[in-house]
């Protein structure tokens, strides 16, 4: 198998059911989660111990789904069958309770940091918004599938959950920022806030 092709060579690429420039927004959304997908796998790497075991196993899922995701929006087709579901949405919401009761309350905003772990996991946060970003402005032009908007938004909040656990598991507390306001009641934002 060859690993270049050269089809590429004058900004076009190849997508489910035809060919787009390599800038289109479509490509860019989808490009985005592959990047992330290579954060999260970064950061796998970097959760050797035990106590990890669980959120290991669930970032390799994520992965998987991630892939998922990509490949629906990369699909200009119309006979394309998605392959993202809703319950890959359910799933993040529990988990994301669980963490939610495991670390520390929260009150104010949080500075990205702590252990290598979770300051990887910041990042990921940090690039998971940035595609929903794009699939957003994807969406105000073309059809995408609803599910890939929706997980991409709760894999944001997961990743914000799991880094203040690694933390907790570490023993590290995070770092209040400073001039902040209290925003979050019960370790959940303030309703107001919510995105």
């Amino acid at each position: 198998m060859k690993l270049y092709t050269r089809t590429g060579d004058k900004g076009m690429t190849s997508v489910i059911g035809g060919r787009l420039a390599k800038s289109d927004i479509r490509v860019k959304a989808y490009g985005t989660l592959d990047e992330l997908n290579s954060f999260v796998g970064l950061t796998i790497a970097k959760l050797h111990e035990p106590k990890f075991d669980d959120i290991k196993n669930e970032l390799i899922k994520i992965q998987h789904e991630l892939f998922d995701c990509g490949g629906d929006l990369s699909a200009i087709s119309k006979g394309y069958t998605f392959k993202a579901k809703e319950e890959i949405i359910t799933f993040l919401e529990e988990r994301i309770d669980v963490y939610i009761k495991e670390a520390p309350e929260l009150e104010r905003f949080i500075l990205p940091g702590g252990t290598e772990a979770s300051s990887y996991i910041h990042v990921c946060r940090t690039i998971a918004r940035r595609g929903e970003r794009e699939i957003v402005e994807l969406q105000q032009s073309e059809e995408i599938h609803p599910v890939v908007l929706k997980y991409v938004n709760r894999l944001s909040d997961y990743f914000f959950a799991i880094a203040r656990v690694v933390n907790s598991r570490s023993g590290l507390k995070d770092v209040e920022y400073e001039r902040s306001a209290v925003v979050f009641r019960g370790g959940k934002r303030k309703e107001n806030n919510n995105e």
